[in-house]
This record gives C-alpha cells, structure tokens and sequence, in this order.
C-alpha cells in the first residue's frame, strides 16, 4: 500500500474536483488523439441491446471504440461486415477490439483477418493467460511475437493490455519487463491500464520513460480508494489519478490512443458514466 499511496499523493489531481490549473496544463495536448470507450464499459446495456446502446454511444459524442469478444463475438451476433456498416451509420469507428485465447493461433488469424476486412487497426489481448513465472511470462512473450506477425500478415496489429499482476515482481523480476523485453518492438505494441498500474503501486510515468514508444494505447479510468486498503474504478475526475500529467507525458513518449474504460458503478449507472466520462475527456481538449 505504501508505494501506491506514494504515487497517489503526489498525483497534482485530487478527488473529485478537477482543479482549473490541471485543466489548463493539458490544453496542449494535439487534438489528433483517438479518444474512445471501451464497450466493457457499457457491458450490461450492450448485452440487452447492443445496436440501441451503440446509438447512446454516439450521442454523447464518442467516435471510436474499443470492443471486446463476449458470448456474442467480437462483432456482437452480426457478421463484421454487418457491424461496421452499423457503425457506418452512427459515425463511430472500432479502432480495436480486446479478443479472446490468443494461444489459439487459427482463430486469432481469423480474427485477425475479421478486423482487417472492416478496418479495425488493432487487435487487443487483455489478459496474460499463463503461468505468474519468468519463465511462463517469457513464454507468453513468445506467443504474443507469433500474434505480432501473424496480425501484420493481415495488416492490422497487435497490442497487449495489463492488470495490475504484470508490474510486480518475481524473483526481482517485473513480469511486465519480460514482456516488453522479450516482444519485437516491430511486431508487439502495448496497451497501459493506467488505473492498474498506479493500482500495483508503479508510477506510470516511469514506464513511459522507460519503454518510449511501446504504449500506443491507454485505458483512462480513475482509482477510488475505499475502507480496508480496497479500491475500484469510478468516473472520471471523482478519483485519484492525475490525468492531465500522465496523459501529456504519455503523449511526449508515444501514447496515440485514450480508452475510456470504467467497471465500477458506485452512485451511478454505465451509460451515465460513459457521458461524464466523455464530458471529462473533452474538457482535456485531448
């Protein structure tokens, strides 16, 4: 706890006031940054509509999202051709999707070539299915350099997104360093949770420092501490994270993408979250 409170205290944004001159300091931030939503965000409503939430989506400004592989695939029981013609007509664009057992290498192709054929950039693996060892994570890394190429082969790409497990340490070792060490630059590109890693006591500032050019992506979703040393995600700006820093200084060392994502719901709904969140995410001006 100490580390992460460490790196939250020293956060120049506190709780749920997003303070003026923060607002200011990222004013410079260039407006050709993706932001977009993460659908897991908004898993329940898309689950009992996934069209009439998508719409929701679209009127409070969103213009890309992050999708992710649910029971009803990547594309939402609609064929991808389907989905994205849909999308078409709202004005939002899948600029990637988190998918499902990346060991499978078949199926990734098929995805992968899914996504190429309806202009999805990235696909997205969202959890290091493997042993919490060096040598499984060396091994995971091997696995995400055959996804690499075989996502270039389609022209699309391949990125990894993190929990809070990857940044911390085995044997001395930082997991997330394997990973990163171990994977073709050319072939892997990585996704930081920044929520889970201030979550993990790291400071995600130092990562960006030390892989530039690495993290292309970021899930933007605020840390909320509660009783007992337990913590959750909440809405934008109600947290703890220092967003105008760290995405500025994301940006300085290559960071493209900003994905709002929220799995917490304390106080309110997802779709209410989703709103406010956009609302934060433009006054950044990112």
């Amino acid at each position: 706890m100490k580390r992460r409170e460490f790196v939250l205290k020293s956060s120049l944004l506190t709780t749920s006031i997003l303070a003026p001159m923060s607002l200011s300091s990222c004013n410079n931030l260039p407006s050709k940054n993706k932001v977009g939503i993460q659908l897991y965000s908004l898993r329940d409503e898309m689950i009992k509509n996934p069209k009439e939430t998508l719409t929701k989506v679209a009127s409070f400004g969103y213009k890309y999202i992050e999708g992710y592989e649910g029971d009803l695939g990547l594309f939402w029981g609609m064929s991808n051709i389907e989905f994205k013609k849909y999308l078409d007509t709202l004005g939002l664009k899948m600029i990637a999707s988190h998918c499902g057992d990346t060991n499978n290498l078949e199926s990734f192709k098929t995805k992968c070539n899914q996504a190429a054929e309806v202009g999805i950039d990235y696909l997205i693996c969202p959890w290091a299915d493997g042993e919490r060892s060096i040598a499984g994570f060396q091994q995971i890394a091997e696995t995400f350099n055959k996804c690499g190429q075989i996502a270039k082969e389609s022209g699309i790409k391949f990125a990894y997104h993190n929990h809070d497990y990857s940044f911390k340490k085995i044997e001395g070792v930082y997991l997330q360093d394997i990973l990163m060490s171990g994977t073709d630059k050319n072939l892997v590109d990585f996704e930081m949770d920044i929520y889970w890693v201030v979550a993990s006591g790291e400071d995600p500032k130092l990562w960006f420092d030390k892989y530039p050019g690495r993290f292309t992506h970021s899930h933007v979703k605020d840390y909320k501490e509660l009783p007992n040393n337990k913590y959750e995600s909440c809405t934008l700006g109600r947290g703890s994270i220092d967003f105008p820093s760290i995405l500025a200084y994301g940006k300085e060392k290559g960071l493209k993408f900003f994905i709002v994502e929220q799995e917490a719901y304390t106080g309110t709904s997802q779709l209410e979250s989703a709103k406010d969140n956009y609302n934060y995410m433009s006054a950044l001006k990112v």
